[in-house]
């Protein structure tokens, strides 16, 4: 390939125009992390009861990364750029002068961190210790497209200090696992997990790009602060803060996910609780249409993802759209709406941390920014 048609151009308005240039994310070296305020991992079928930690196994890893080698082949088969972080040693302990922390976690989910909005690339805050630094994993790629394309703005949310302080409690989740159905969604209804307001703090998967308008879900890694920073970052956008009826909700994409201009895929189970979000998109002749049931019923082995990833899908274009090959009831309901869908072999990545989308961020889409709601609702 020639030296000119290398040069980076970084530009994404919303999730469904033709995809040119992605980032792919790599298992190498994922952990099951060590216990922090934020993160209580408890799988004692698995080898990992309360307390441990460690890398996930190798025969794991192979299967994840040879699953995303292939997407990332096949996206490149079909003329998409396709670039990946460079792993770091992730079972080493980090610190910073309010915390040690005993490991980090990986670099499979990029979509978690990064958020492309039109020619920015925006390094999110994360609200979890071990994954503090996990941006260096990308920085040599966010660099590159630095050198490369002028019109790049790079930015990086105010990167928090996680203390105790920004946790209501150091074991939240170990009391939160003990409590009713009811009592779980009442954190939900309250907008309330265990992130306190001390600071901003948001993961970039909590965010749904429709070109104009942003969907932002407040949820366990997303406070109101965040969003309130995203609204002052981002002010010729329109901000909608979204909930959902999910006892513990973390990022937007297995839960409303935008397929094209006019249609949207909402999670038949977590329906949103704004009857705001409804009127919006009828008064903008938008149809909302509930997921197909997903094929499997429960998690995958030392996975912290729901089964929903079946709608945790990739857009390619407006009528083409990537789906984890066993999600055939997913598939044929997006094939009868007229997408031509790809399978791909993916469920041996979901415990390294997500889906498709989960498993990309973009660096550029054809098209350019557009205002798909211009009939807005009062106060939403």
């Amino acid at each position: 390939m020639a030296e000119t048609e290398l040069k980076t151009k970084v530009c994404s308005w919303n999730e469904w125009d033709p995809l040119r240039h992605v980032i792919v994310g790599v298992a190498t070296g994922t952990m099951v992390q060590a216990p922090e305020p934020a993160v209580q991992r408890n799988w004692p079928e698995y080898g990992f009861p309360y307390g441990t930690h460690g890398p996930l196994p190798q025969e794991m890893t192979d299967k994840a990364n040879e699953q995303l080698d292939n997407f990332a082949a096949m996206l490149q088969k079909r003329g998409i750029r396709v670039d990946r972080p460079i792993p770091l040693d992730f079972s080493q302990e980090v610190r910073t002068p309010d915390w040690i922390q005993k490991s980090m976690f990986g670099a499979m989910p990029p979509r978690d961190l990064l958020l492309t909005v039109g020619n920015e690339i925006l390094e999110a805050t994360m609200s979890v210790r071990s994954r503090w630094f996990e941006y260096l994993a990308y920085r040599p790629l966010l660099e590159q497209y630095f050198r490369e394309d002028p019109a790049f703005r790079w930015q990086a949310a105010p990167k928090p200090r996680l203390t105790d302080e920004s946790y209501w409690k150091t074991e939240f989740w170990l009391e939160f696992d003990r409590l009713t159905e009811e009592e779980q969604m009442a954190h939900t209804l309250r907008r309330q997990w265990n992130l306190t307001e001390k600071e901003p703090l948001f993961d970039a998967a909590d965010v749904g790009r429709f070109g104009k308008d942003l969907f932002v879900q407040q949820s366990t890694v997303t406070n109101a602060g965040g969003i309130s920073w995203l609204r002052r970052h981002f002010p010729e956008h329109r901000i909608h803060v979204v909930t959902f009826h999910e006892p513990a909700p973390m990022h937007i994409d297995a839960t409303f996910v935008p397929l094209r201009p006019g249609l949207a895929l909402s999670n038949r189970k977590r329906v949103p609780l704004q009857q705001e979000l409804h009127d919006l998109f009828e008064a903008n002749d938008w149809e909302i249409i509930p997921c197909a049931e997903p094929a499997h019923d429960t998690k995958a082995r030392l996975s912290f993802c729901s089964v929903w990833l079946s709608m945790n899908t990739l857009v390619l274009d407006p009528k083409t759209i990537c789906v984890e090959e066993q999600e055939t009831a997913q598939m044929e309901q997006l094939s009868k709406l007229g997408f031509e869908v790809i399978p791909v072999p993916f469920w041996d990545v979901s415990a390294f941390g997500g889906g498709l989308h989960c498993a990309t961020a973009d660096v550029y889409r054809d098209g350019a920014l557009q205002d798909y709601f211009p009939k807005q609702i009062p106060g939403f």
